[in-house]
């Protein structure tokens, strides 16, 4: 069960934008992440991968300072809201909420639910 220290540690690595190293700080090696109703994404080393290629699509991914936190127990709750600027054409927002389940000092299972319309520019909604 996390700290919300820890919680906190862990937002304030995402909000500066050092996503791959949150990834490897704070998950579990046998982490899983699911988006929606997608099936779940298993394994850090899958994790770390597919941020990377989430990067590299970007020339910039910003994330807004998180206002809405909550812990209980081994569950935590976050609202994120993040721009992806890609290299041509107009930024994309997102906002998710994500629940997380913590083994220990470590996410072990993370879901995010948001709108998939949100993954489109602006201009193509």
């Amino acid at each position: 069960m996390p700290t919300r220290e820890r919680v906190q540690a862990f937002v304030a690595l995402v909000e500066a934008a050092r996503y791959v190293e949150a990834l490897e700080q704070f998950y579990h090696p046998h982490a899983t992440m699911q988006d929606n109703q997608q099936a779940p994404r298993v394994g850090l080393e899958r994790l770390i991968a597919d941020e990377k290629a989430t990067m590299a699509r970007f020339a910039h991914m910003r994330t807004d300072p998180v206002t809405d936190l909550l812990v209980d127990g081994d569950k935590v709750v976050i609202r994120w809201r993040f721009t992806f600027t890609p290299a041509e054409g107009p930024p994309i927002v997102m906002e998710e909420l994500t629940l997380q389940r913590w083994e220990g000092e470590r996410i072990a299972e993370e879901r995010f639910f948001y709108d998939p319309r949100q993954t489109r520019p602006a201009a193509a909604a």
